[in-house]
């Protein structure tokens, strides 16, 4: 409704006035009707969702209805006991109970009024507070099977986060359910005691003004009677509703069709019973024969129905397309076409590593690796699909990127991978191997062994651990193809929220999205995170009128990344790097040819031997005193001596002078030279 927050608002001002202003009888009849009426929608409400979350308002609800609820108290209390009037309702209700006999009303009144206090709100009460325990319980439970659905792609990003929601919203219900309850309980003593109070006040307040007793007793314990009844049987029909509520189990169908199913439709066996012994009790004692009999019919006659139900579910025919047809479907063949981004399959041997009943926490470490990577390079992993693979050896393992096979690996599950880091004294038994993320030589040791291995000074470290770090730096090798156009759109979209104007205008009025997406997988490709978006794209706006060479606008942005760049290969303010000779850069420089497609190198065969023959051997010599191999190179030369060194390695560092910052001490230890 438009102007339902204005109707609910002036709802409960109009509850506040009620409980101050004195009502006309005529309204308060009025009032009261509607207070039984909205009680009755609310436990059909109740009977007909499906699911808590349906009527996730329902705690509030409740906490509206109590306080209307005894807001009509205090008004027909205080129309007994000034006018011994209450209205039509309240007196038709009292009449009704008594009957003419006080004693038997006034019983009649007691029982509904323990019916509601002990049984129902008592009742109510305890069940939500079990439930609010143990949902908040069951919590962290839930969140980690949603992470591992996600992790094993059985779920979306956006099923996931719905998912979570709704965790958290149901914590939230059963919570708020708990306290709610409460008022109902507090509702219904205070039911009890403005009963008493009608009574003794009603009775003083008639014969202080000359009522005879009897008179008195007939007045105030029937309009007692019949406001406590007004009362009670909407705190009633509340209170049911809250136990229909918290009691409700998620179903596809409401509570009557769930209840006519369960009891009815599987069981024409157990009705079938009841209608014997119900006929046999019929006929074999005093009980009433006729009653029996029909009930005991009726209980037959259904058990027949439901029979008869399910087997003309059983006999209807089916249409079904044979398997031959549903393949010719291309719905189906679409489907196949669908290649996943990341995979690893795993030999049926390492399934324990992923399955949590198991003890398993392998879908938990990917989950690490997927934020540690959108940290250290701020791309958004696509989810890992998980799988198994009868053809793999039993310890074996592969990551496919795109399909493709892109490494493999072997542990062992029931082993430890022991690696040397230089400094271990003393040697141990184990299965000779090579690690498979960085290419070391290690040995799988028994779990024996691996005390005696840590004191001697190996690293050590369990199967999922091997293949979580192996899994990580494929990933960030590969890095640079798995970023898309739409991942861009994505990380645009997310800067777009507070820095909406250096989007517009990068894109599209500059630069489309598949250009910048070059610029983003060329950083990647050499490890430079793409974490700090705005200045990447600020960057973008300044040379993006000037070229539209996506390699150089990746210098360009390089070069604004110097402070990271420093960072990430400065230590203690001095950088230990090779340098080219002036005559291979002018080599370099000249070797360049321009096309409308980019930049090349046009190198002879023999001079790229030879500088690459000198760069090995460079390389080796800072990598024989324990120093990482770093080269140094003018600004232009960079990007193109880069690409001839990936013949290689794909890992040598290649760095310009201008992503170095000024404060740091830069020390040539080698020349590349022809």
């Amino acid at each position: 409704m438009k102007f339902g927050d204005i109707i609910v608002a002036l709802g409960i001002i109009g509850i506040v006035l009620i409980i101050i202003i004195p009502i006309p009888s005529g309204l308060l009849s009025v009032l009261l009707t509607i207070n039984i009426a909205l009680s009755l929608l609310i436990l059909l409400i109740a009977m007909y969702v499906k699911d808590a979350l349906e009527i996730s308002a329902f705690p509030s609800l409740l906490l509206v209805a109590t306080l209307f609820r005894l807001a009509l108290n205090v008004s027909t209390t205080r129309g007994i006991l000034t006018d011994a009037d209450a209205g039509v309702v309240v007196e038709t209700f009292g009449r009704f109970v008594i009957q003419n006999n006080l004693v038997v009303g006034f019983v009649i009144f007691l029982i509904i009024v323990i019916i509601q206090f002990i049984v129902i709100t008592k009742g109510a009460e305890r069940v939500a507070e079990v439930s609010a325990r143990f949902t908040l319980d069951a919590m962290p439970g839930k969140q980690m099977a949603i992470d591992a659905d996600l992790n094993a792609g059985l779920i979306t990003e956006e099923e996931a986060r719905k998912r979570r929601k709704d965790v958290q919203r149901y914590a939230d219900f059963y919570g708020a359910m708990d306290g709610a309850t409460k008022f109902i309980k507090g509702d219904a003593i205070a039911g009890i005691l403005i009963t008493i109070i009608n009574i003794i006040g009603g009775l003083a307040t008639g014969i202080f003004s000359g009522m005879a007793i009897e008179e008195a007793l007939q007045t105030y314990i029937l309009l007692t009677v019949g406001d406590g009844l007004v009362s009670q049987i909407p705190a009633l029909l509340i209170s049911t509703a809250t136990g229909l509520v918290v009691t409700r189990a998620a179903s596809e169908s409401n509570l009557g069709r769930d209840l006519i199913d369960q009891l009815f439709k599987n069981n024409s066996k157990v009705l079938y019973l009841v209608g014997g012994v119900l006929i046999f009790l019929g006929i074999t004692t005093t009980l009433p024969f006729f009653t029996y009999l029909l009930l005991g019919s009726t209980f037959i006659v259904i058990g027949y129905v439901m029979d008869r139900g399910t087997e003309e579910e059983i006999e209807e025919p089916v249409e079904e397309i044979s398997a031959a047809e549903e393949l010719r479907k291309p719905e189906n063949v679409l489907g196949l076409l669908k290649v996943d981004e990341i995979e690893l399959e795993l030999g049926y041997g390492l399934i324990p590593l992923a399955d949590v009943n198991q003890g398993g926490d392998l879908l938990d470490r990917i989950v690490m690796i997927r934020r540690q990577i959108a940290m250290e390079l701020g791309l958004v992993v696509p989810i890992v699909r998980l799988r198994d693979n009868i053809q793999l050896n039993p310890n074996e393992y592969i990551i496919k990127i795109k399909g493709v096979e892109v490494s493999r690996g072997e542990v062992y599950f029931d082993h430890y991978l022991a690696m040397d880091p230089g400094t271990a004294e003393g040697d141990i038994e184990g299965i000779e191997t090579v690690e498979p993320a960085f290419g070391l030589p290690a040995k799988w040791i028994s779990e024996s062994e691996r005390e005696k291995a840590e004191i001697f000074g190996y690293t050590v470290v369990d199967p999922p651990s091997v293949i979580a770090t192996h899994l990580t730096e494929v990933i960030k090798e590969r890095a640079y193809e798995l970023i898309g156009r739409q991942d861009v759109k994505m990380l645009i979209d997310n800067v777009q929220e507070d820095y909406p104007t250096v989007v517009e205008e990068v894109v599209p009025k500059v630069l489309s999205i598949g250009e910048v997406q070059k610029v983003l997988s060329n950083l990647l490709k050499e490890q430079i995170s793409i974490r700090d978006m705005v200045t990447i794209l600020e960057t973008l706006a300044d040379y993006g009128t000037i070229t539209k060479d996506t390699d150089l606008l990746t210098e360009y942005v390089r070069q604004r990344l110097s402070g990271y760049i420093t960072n990430k290969y400065v230590e203690n303010s001095t950088l230990n790097v090779i340098t080219l000779d002036s005559e291979v850069e002018d080599i370099i420089m000249k070797s360049i040819s321009k096309t409308e497609t980019g930049s090349y190198l046009t190198l002879e065969p023999n001079t790229a031997q030879r500088i690459l023959n000198n760069t090995l051997k460079a390389v080796q010599k800072l990598t024989s005193i324990g120093e990482q191999p770093i080269i140094l190179t003018a600004p232009i030369v960079r990007l193109y001596f880069k690409r001839l060194t990936e013949q290689l390695t794909r890992d040598l560092i290649v760095l310009s002078y201008n992503e170095i910052e000024p404060t740091v001490e830069v020390q040539s230890v080698g020349m590349v030279n022809l």
